[in-house]
């Protein structure tokens, strides 16, 4: 474990991850091996954090097809303490180009946002979700993301006005829609005119 806060390639640590077996470990020791990534001295590079974001938990959250256990949950929360911005350019940007209904994987997007995101990471996680084409299954994110009370930067609100302006034909039906309308109004009231 002390090899991991050393400077190694990715394909070096592809390959020790591959080795250990960290994408099909049994997931109580998932949540041990994450408490010794915490522990490790120096931090984790950013680029180290995120191909372990992407071995240690990229399949088990895109398979979610119930809510994840809590040695899962237990594993996400933590990794996701220490190293939430590489966290979220991995998972979080899959979960957003994955086709279909995710249901489980958007409300852990939306537990995660709620109770474990830095703001930085809350920031991010909107600007993602800003990126890509606007659907049902993304408004509770959005929702989650107006829920944490942050102030937004002023270029990343612009950007949520205009999206949600662009998009009201579309979703002229959705009561989440009014509600996610509502929240911007309401939560950003201060910056909105």
């Amino acid at each position: 474990l002390s090899l991991m806060s050393h400077p190694l390639c990715h394909p070096q640590l592809e390959g020790l991850c591959s080795f250990l077996q960290l994408s099909t470990c049994p997931e109580p020791f998932l949540v041990r091996f994450c408490s010794w990534l915490l522990a490790l001295s120096p931090d984790l590079s950013y680029t180290s954090a995120a191909v372990l974001a992407e071995q240690l938990f990229l399949r088990r959250v895109l398979s979610l097809s119930q809510p994840p256990s809590r040695h899962l949950m237990a594993a996400l929360t933590s990794f996701c303490s220490k190293y939430s911005h590489p966290f979220c350019r991995v998972l979080v940007a899959a979960v957003l180009q994955e086709p279909g209904e995710g249901a489980e994987q958007t409300k852990l997007m939306c537990e995660l946002v709620e109770e474990c995101l830095e703001p930085h990471s809350v920031h991010l996680v909107l600007s993602q979700v800003l990126e890509v084409p606007l659907s049902e299954k993304l408004l509770p994110v959005l929702q989650a993301v107006l829920g944490r009370q942050e102030v937004l930067p002023p270029e990343l609100l612009d950007l949520l006005v205009l999206t949600l302006c662009q998009q009201a034909p579309a979703f002229a039906t959705s009561l989440s829609f009014a509600k996610l309308v509502t929240a911007v109004l309401t939560v950003c009231q201060s910056q909105v005119s």
